[in-house]
Protein backbone atom coordinates (compact mmCIF):
# COMPACT_ATOMS: atom_id res chain seq x y z
CA UNK A 1 0.00 0.00 0.00
CA UNK A 2 1.57 3.39 -1.28
CA UNK A 3 0.24 6.32 0.41
CA UNK A 4 1.14 9.71 -1.11
CA UNK A 5 -0.01 13.32 -0.88
CA UNK A 6 -0.19 16.10 -3.72
CA UNK A 7 -0.38 19.94 -2.70
CA UNK A 8 -0.83 22.89 -5.07
CA UNK A 9 0.76 25.77 -5.96
CA UNK A 10 4.18 26.97 -3.99
CA UNK A 11 5.70 30.17 -4.27
CA UNK A 12 6.99 31.68 -1.55
CA UNK A 13 6.51 35.72 -1.22
CA UNK A 14 5.69 38.69 0.97
CA UNK A 15 4.95 37.26 4.27
CA UNK A 16 6.63 34.23 3.74
CA UNK A 17 9.57 35.19 2.01
CA UNK A 18 10.40 37.55 5.20
CA UNK A 19 10.01 34.91 7.22
CA UNK A 20 12.16 32.46 5.24
CA UNK A 21 14.83 35.29 5.20
CA UNK A 22 14.92 35.92 8.96
CA UNK A 23 14.93 32.03 9.33
CA UNK A 24 11.58 32.01 11.73
CA UNK A 25 9.68 28.95 9.70
CA UNK A 26 8.50 26.97 12.70
CA UNK A 27 4.83 28.12 12.40
CA UNK A 28 4.24 28.17 8.42
CA UNK A 29 4.02 24.58 8.45
CA UNK A 30 3.66 23.35 12.24
CA UNK A 31 0.13 21.62 11.14
CA UNK A 32 1.04 20.39 7.54
CA UNK A 33 4.29 18.95 8.75
CA UNK A 34 2.73 16.26 10.81
CA UNK A 35 0.05 15.03 8.34
CA UNK A 36 3.32 14.78 5.40
CA UNK A 37 4.61 12.43 8.01
CA UNK A 38 1.95 10.11 7.68
CA UNK A 39 2.60 9.75 3.78
CA UNK A 40 5.39 7.52 1.87
CA UNK A 41 5.96 10.58 -0.68
CA UNK A 42 4.70 14.00 -1.10
CA UNK A 43 4.95 16.07 -3.52
CA UNK A 44 4.08 20.30 -3.87
CA UNK A 45 4.17 22.25 -7.21
CA UNK A 46 7.02 24.76 -7.38
CA UNK A 47 5.87 27.60 -8.57
CA UNK A 48 8.97 30.20 -8.58
CA UNK A 49 12.23 30.32 -9.21
CA UNK A 50 15.31 30.31 -7.50
CA UNK A 51 17.49 33.42 -8.71
CA UNK A 52 20.56 35.54 -7.33
CA UNK A 53 20.41 39.79 -7.61
CA UNK A 54 21.54 39.67 -11.21
CA UNK A 55 19.06 37.38 -12.44
CA UNK A 56 16.64 39.11 -15.58
CA UNK A 57 12.89 38.65 -15.93
CA UNK A 58 11.66 37.20 -19.50
CA UNK A 59 9.54 39.05 -22.06
CA UNK A 60 6.35 38.12 -20.31
CA UNK A 61 3.19 39.09 -19.37
CA UNK A 62 2.35 39.26 -15.75
CA UNK A 63 4.51 38.87 -13.01
CA UNK A 64 7.43 37.16 -11.98
CA UNK A 65 7.82 34.61 -9.33
CA UNK A 66 11.17 34.13 -7.14
CA UNK A 67 12.78 32.84 -4.16
CA UNK A 68 15.92 32.25 -2.70
CA UNK A 69 17.17 28.53 -1.53
CA UNK A 70 16.11 28.42 1.75
CA UNK A 71 12.69 28.38 0.28
CA UNK A 72 13.44 24.73 -1.34
CA UNK A 73 15.86 23.47 1.67
CA UNK A 74 12.28 24.53 3.48
CA UNK A 75 10.13 22.41 1.55
CA UNK A 76 12.29 19.37 2.53
CA UNK A 77 12.50 20.21 5.92
CA UNK A 78 9.34 19.83 6.41
CA UNK A 79 8.62 16.63 4.93
CA UNK A 80 7.87 16.89 0.58
CA UNK A 81 10.08 14.05 -1.09
CA UNK A 82 9.69 15.85 -4.71
CA UNK A 83 8.20 18.87 -6.73
CA UNK A 84 6.61 19.61 -9.65
CA UNK A 85 7.66 21.71 -12.26
CA UNK A 86 5.36 22.25 -15.39
CA UNK A 87 3.76 25.46 -14.14
CA UNK A 88 3.48 28.99 -15.79
CA UNK A 89 6.48 30.56 -13.55
CA UNK A 90 8.85 28.03 -13.30
CA UNK A 91 10.71 29.76 -16.31
CA UNK A 92 10.11 33.50 -15.22
CA UNK A 93 13.85 34.20 -15.20
CA UNK A 94 15.32 32.22 -17.87
CA UNK A 95 17.81 29.43 -17.81
CA UNK A 96 19.90 31.05 -15.19
CA UNK A 97 16.41 30.48 -13.11
CA UNK A 98 15.81 27.00 -14.19
CA UNK A 99 19.34 26.03 -13.54
CA UNK A 100 19.48 27.43 -10.35
CA UNK A 101 16.45 25.67 -9.00
CA UNK A 102 17.11 22.67 -10.74
CA UNK A 103 20.56 23.25 -8.85
CA UNK A 104 18.92 23.49 -5.26
CA UNK A 105 16.52 20.48 -5.55
CA UNK A 106 19.32 18.01 -6.08
CA UNK A 107 21.02 19.79 -3.55
CA UNK A 108 18.48 19.24 -1.39
CA UNK A 109 17.78 15.44 -2.34
CA UNK A 110 14.06 16.68 -3.71
CA UNK A 111 13.04 14.39 -6.77
CA UNK A 112 12.02 17.02 -9.54
CA UNK A 113 10.02 16.36 -12.95
CA UNK A 114 7.52 18.06 -15.15
CA UNK A 115 10.42 20.88 -15.70
CA UNK A 116 14.31 20.28 -16.71
CA UNK A 117 17.41 21.90 -18.52
CA UNK A 118 15.58 21.26 -21.81
CA UNK A 119 12.34 19.81 -23.35
CA UNK A 120 13.32 15.99 -23.78
CA UNK A 121 13.99 16.08 -19.74
CA UNK A 122 10.61 18.09 -18.99
CA UNK A 123 8.79 15.84 -20.63
CA UNK A 124 10.56 12.75 -19.07
CA UNK A 125 7.80 10.75 -17.22
CA UNK A 126 9.27 9.73 -13.64
CA UNK A 127 9.20 6.68 -12.03
CA UNK A 128 9.08 6.09 -8.37
CA UNK A 129 9.31 3.05 -6.47
CA UNK A 130 6.67 3.69 -3.41
CA UNK A 131 5.98 1.13 -0.29
CA UNK A 132 6.16 -1.33 -2.98
CA UNK A 133 4.40 0.00 -5.72
CA UNK A 134 5.89 1.42 -9.14
CA UNK A 135 4.64 4.98 -9.56
CA UNK A 136 4.58 6.87 -13.16
CA UNK A 137 4.21 10.36 -12.64
CA UNK A 138 3.41 12.83 -15.87
CA UNK A 139 3.48 16.43 -15.04
CA UNK A 140 2.46 19.49 -17.68
CA UNK A 141 1.35 22.75 -18.34
CA UNK A 142 -0.70 24.54 -20.56
CA UNK A 143 1.12 27.03 -22.97
CA UNK A 144 2.31 30.55 -21.37
CA UNK A 145 5.39 32.07 -21.04
CA UNK A 146 7.55 28.88 -19.55
CA UNK A 147 7.28 26.21 -22.20
CA UNK A 148 10.79 24.37 -22.75
CA UNK A 149 12.54 23.68 -26.22
CA UNK A 150 15.17 21.79 -27.51
CA UNK A 151 17.58 24.48 -26.55
CA UNK A 152 16.27 25.89 -23.51
CA UNK A 153 15.30 25.11 -20.00
CA UNK A 154 11.17 25.37 -18.68
CA UNK A 155 8.13 23.38 -18.57
CA UNK A 156 6.41 20.53 -20.46
CA UNK A 157 3.80 21.51 -21.98
CA UNK A 158 0.10 20.06 -22.06
CA UNK A 159 -0.10 18.27 -25.81
CA UNK A 160 -3.24 15.90 -25.51
CA UNK A 161 -1.73 13.55 -27.98
CA UNK A 162 2.30 13.33 -26.24
CA UNK A 163 0.36 13.03 -22.67
CA UNK A 164 -1.60 10.54 -24.43
CA UNK A 165 1.37 8.27 -25.98
CA UNK A 166 3.26 8.75 -22.64
CA UNK A 167 0.36 7.82 -20.34
CA UNK A 168 0.00 4.70 -22.61
CA UNK A 169 3.28 3.50 -22.32
CA UNK A 170 3.54 4.31 -18.15
CA UNK A 171 0.40 2.06 -17.91
CA UNK A 172 2.71 -1.06 -19.76
CA UNK A 173 5.72 0.12 -17.18
CA UNK A 174 4.05 0.97 -13.75
CA UNK A 175 1.68 -0.36 -11.08
CA UNK A 176 0.08 3.06 -11.29
CA UNK A 177 -0.43 6.21 -13.78
CA UNK A 178 -0.36 10.06 -11.80
CA UNK A 179 -1.07 13.27 -14.25
CA UNK A 180 -0.73 16.15 -12.36
CA UNK A 181 -1.48 18.97 -14.72
CA UNK A 182 -0.84 22.93 -14.33
CA UNK A 183 -3.92 24.64 -16.13
CA UNK A 184 -7.44 26.03 -15.88
CA UNK A 185 -8.71 30.00 -15.71
CA UNK A 186 -7.83 31.23 -12.49
CA UNK A 187 -10.32 32.62 -9.90
CA UNK A 188 -12.68 30.65 -11.77
CA UNK A 189 -13.97 27.32 -9.13
CA UNK A 190 -14.90 24.98 -11.95
CA UNK A 191 -12.98 23.21 -15.25
CA UNK A 192 -14.21 24.28 -18.18
CA UNK A 193 -15.87 21.85 -20.64
CA UNK A 194 -12.92 21.67 -22.55
CA UNK A 195 -10.96 20.43 -19.12
CA UNK A 196 -13.37 18.10 -18.12
CA UNK A 197 -13.32 16.10 -21.48
CA UNK A 198 -9.18 16.38 -21.49
CA UNK A 199 -8.86 14.98 -18.27
CA UNK A 200 -11.52 12.32 -18.94
CA UNK A 201 -9.50 11.30 -21.82
CA UNK A 202 -6.61 10.85 -20.13
CA UNK A 203 -8.16 8.43 -17.57
CA UNK A 204 -9.81 6.86 -20.60
CA UNK A 205 -6.13 6.13 -21.91
CA UNK A 206 -5.16 4.82 -19.04
CA UNK A 207 -3.93 7.69 -15.90
CA UNK A 208 -5.34 5.98 -12.29
CA UNK A 209 -5.29 9.61 -10.85
CA UNK A 210 -5.69 13.00 -12.57
CA UNK A 211 -4.95 16.30 -9.77
CA UNK A 212 -4.62 20.02 -11.52
CA UNK A 213 -3.59 23.53 -10.26
CA UNK A 214 -3.15 26.36 -10.89
CA UNK A 215 -6.21 27.98 -10.67
CA UNK A 216 -5.59 29.71 -7.19
CA UNK A 217 -8.95 28.71 -5.97
CA UNK A 218 -10.16 25.12 -5.15
CA UNK A 219 -12.13 23.21 -7.27
CA UNK A 220 -14.48 20.25 -7.00
CA UNK A 221 -13.75 16.73 -7.93
CA UNK A 222 -15.15 13.63 -9.42
CA UNK A 223 -14.72 9.80 -9.82
CA UNK A 224 -14.88 8.71 -13.51
CA UNK A 225 -14.71 5.41 -14.28
CA UNK A 226 -13.40 4.66 -11.51
CA UNK A 227 -10.21 7.03 -10.89
CA UNK A 228 -10.27 10.26 -8.78
CA UNK A 229 -10.12 13.80 -10.71
CA UNK A 230 -9.17 16.81 -9.38
CA UNK A 231 -9.90 20.25 -10.98
CA UNK A 232 -8.17 22.37 -8.64
CA UNK A 233 -6.07 22.12 -5.41
CA UNK A 234 -5.99 25.50 -4.98
CA UNK A 235 -2.54 27.67 -3.54
CA UNK A 236 -0.70 25.70 -0.98
CA UNK A 237 1.49 28.59 0.47
CA UNK A 238 1.32 31.33 -1.76
CA UNK A 239 1.09 34.88 0.30
CA UNK A 240 -0.23 37.85 -1.60
CA UNK A 241 -0.83 41.28 -0.04
CA UNK A 242 -4.36 41.77 -0.84
CA UNK A 243 -5.57 38.23 -1.40
CA UNK A 244 -7.05 37.84 2.32
CA UNK A 245 -10.46 36.05 3.01
CA UNK A 246 -10.68 35.16 -0.16
CA UNK A 247 -10.84 31.95 -1.87
CA UNK A 248 -7.25 32.53 -2.68
CA UNK A 249 -6.37 31.42 0.77
CA UNK A 250 -8.70 27.58 0.81
CA UNK A 251 -7.00 24.79 -0.65
CA UNK A 252 -6.91 21.46 0.07
CA UNK A 253 -4.01 18.50 -0.73
CA UNK A 254 -4.85 15.42 -1.95
CA UNK A 255 -4.14 12.14 0.02
CA UNK A 256 -3.75 8.95 -2.38
CA UNK A 257 -3.62 5.61 -1.24
CA UNK A 258 -2.96 3.00 -3.82
CA UNK A 259 -3.74 -1.11 -3.08
CA UNK A 260 -5.67 -3.33 -4.81
CA UNK A 261 -8.59 -0.48 -4.81
CA UNK A 262 -7.49 3.36 -5.32
CA UNK A 263 -9.11 5.31 -2.60
CA UNK A 264 -8.32 9.25 -1.45
CA UNK A 265 -8.91 12.20 1.21
CA UNK A 266 -9.29 15.59 0.62
CA UNK A 267 -7.29 17.60 3.67
CA UNK A 268 -8.77 21.13 3.79
CA UNK A 269 -6.96 24.11 4.48
CA UNK A 270 -6.10 27.97 5.26
CA UNK A 271 -3.13 29.64 3.69
CA UNK A 272 -1.79 33.11 4.11
CA UNK A 273 -5.01 34.26 5.00
CA UNK A 274 -4.65 36.81 8.46
CA UNK A 275 -1.87 34.59 9.36
CA UNK A 276 0.93 34.07 7.40
CA UNK A 277 0.33 30.12 7.86
CA UNK A 278 -1.03 26.97 6.58
CA UNK A 279 -3.35 25.24 8.96
CA UNK A 280 -5.79 22.72 8.48
CA UNK A 281 -9.36 23.33 8.59
CA UNK A 282 -11.02 21.78 11.76
CA UNK A 283 -14.98 22.24 12.98
CA UNK A 284 -17.25 24.49 11.50
CA UNK A 285 -15.03 25.87 8.78
CA UNK A 286 -14.15 22.55 7.74
CA UNK A 287 -17.74 21.65 7.30
CA UNK A 288 -18.57 24.60 5.10
CA UNK A 289 -15.67 24.07 3.34
CA UNK A 290 -17.14 20.18 2.37
CA UNK A 291 -20.83 21.80 1.62
CA UNK A 292 -18.50 24.07 -1.08
CA UNK A 293 -16.62 21.55 -2.15
CA UNK A 294 -20.52 19.32 -2.59
CA UNK A 295 -22.13 21.98 -4.93
CA UNK A 296 -18.90 22.60 -7.24
CA UNK A 297 -18.85 18.64 -7.50
CA UNK A 298 -22.65 18.42 -8.34
CA UNK A 299 -22.31 20.82 -10.89
CA UNK A 300 -19.61 19.20 -12.37
CA UNK A 301 -21.42 15.94 -12.80
CA UNK A 302 -23.98 17.39 -14.73
CA UNK A 303 -22.67 18.86 -18.49
CA UNK A 304 -26.04 21.22 -18.32
CA UNK A 305 -24.61 23.30 -15.22
CA UNK A 306 -21.44 22.94 -15.77
CA UNK A 307 -21.42 25.10 -19.92
CA UNK A 308 -24.27 27.50 -18.03
CA UNK A 309 -21.43 28.16 -15.09
CA UNK A 310 -19.13 28.55 -17.23
CA UNK A 311 -20.75 30.55 -20.28
CA UNK A 312 -21.41 33.33 -17.22
CA UNK A 313 -17.73 33.20 -16.71
CA UNK A 314 -16.64 34.24 -20.03
CA UNK A 315 -19.72 36.62 -19.88
CA UNK A 316 -17.88 38.38 -16.60
CA UNK A 317 -14.58 38.26 -18.74
CA UNK A 318 -15.69 39.98 -21.89
CA UNK A 319 -14.94 43.28 -21.23
CA UNK A 320 -11.36 42.32 -20.69
CA UNK A 321 -10.99 40.20 -23.55
CA UNK A 322 -12.57 42.81 -25.78
CA UNK A 323 -10.33 45.80 -24.22
CA UNK A 324 -7.29 43.67 -25.13
CA UNK A 325 -7.67 43.40 -29.23
CA UNK A 326 -8.12 46.98 -29.32
CA UNK A 327 -5.21 49.43 -31.00
CA UNK A 328 -5.32 51.75 -27.43
CA UNK A 329 -1.88 51.43 -25.65
CA UNK A 330 -3.20 52.97 -21.87
CA UNK A 331 -4.17 50.50 -19.19
CA UNK A 332 -6.66 53.84 -18.60
CA UNK A 333 -8.36 53.64 -22.46
CA UNK A 334 -8.58 49.64 -22.42
CA UNK A 335 -10.38 50.08 -19.21
CA UNK A 336 -12.74 52.77 -21.09
CA UNK A 337 -13.05 50.54 -24.02
CA UNK A 338 -14.20 47.50 -21.46
CA UNK A 339 -17.21 49.72 -20.05
CA UNK A 340 -18.00 51.04 -23.40
CA UNK A 341 -16.77 54.64 -22.98
CA UNK A 342 -14.77 54.48 -25.93
CA UNK A 343 -15.15 52.78 -29.28
CA UNK A 344 -13.61 49.66 -30.12
CA UNK A 345 -12.34 50.54 -33.23
CA UNK A 346 -12.19 47.68 -35.43
CA UNK A 347 -13.89 46.78 -38.40
CA UNK A 348 -16.02 43.48 -38.28
CA UNK A 349 -13.73 41.98 -41.00
CA UNK A 350 -10.90 42.25 -39.45
CA UNK A 351 -12.26 41.08 -36.22
CA UNK A 352 -13.30 37.91 -38.21
CA UNK A 353 -9.64 37.82 -39.39
CA UNK A 354 -8.02 37.75 -36.11
CA UNK A 355 -10.96 35.26 -34.86
CA UNK A 356 -9.74 32.77 -37.61
CA UNK A 357 -6.16 33.19 -36.65
CA UNK A 358 -7.12 32.08 -33.26
CA UNK A 359 -9.46 29.36 -33.95
CA UNK A 360 -8.16 27.64 -37.23
CA UNK A 361 -5.84 25.52 -35.29
CA UNK A 362 -3.52 25.52 -38.77
CA UNK A 363 -3.61 29.19 -38.54
CA UNK A 364 -2.82 29.27 -34.91
CA UNK A 365 0.38 27.09 -35.44
CA UNK A 366 1.35 29.71 -37.28
CA UNK A 367 0.42 32.55 -35.58
CA UNK A 368 1.62 31.20 -32.29
CA UNK A 369 5.13 30.82 -33.59
CA UNK A 370 5.64 34.34 -35.31
CA UNK A 371 4.07 35.75 -32.47
CA UNK A 372 7.03 33.76 -29.87
CA UNK A 373 10.11 34.75 -32.66
CA UNK A 374 8.87 38.41 -32.30
CA UNK A 375 8.92 38.05 -28.51
CA UNK A 376 12.56 36.84 -28.09
CA UNK A 377 13.68 39.44 -30.47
Amino acid sequence: MSRIIIAGDYSPKDRIADLIDAGKTEEIFADIKSVLSEADYNIVNFESAVISNKSKLIKKSGPGMHCTPQAVKLLKDIGFDAVTLANNHFRDYGDEGVNNSINEFEKNKLDYFGGGHNIEEAERVFYKEIAGKKVAFINVCEHEFSIASPTRGGSAPLEVIDVSQRIIEAKRLADFVVVIIHGGNEHYQLPSPRLKKTYRFFVEMGADIVINHHQHCFNGYEVYRGKPIFYGLGNFCFDWKGHRKQTWNEGYMVKIVLDDQISFEVIPYVQCDEEPTVRIMQGNKRIEFEKKISVLNQIIADDTLLNKEYDSFCQHRKRSIISSFTPYFTSYARIAVGHGLLPYMIPQQKLAAQTDLIECESHRDVLIKVLNEQIEK
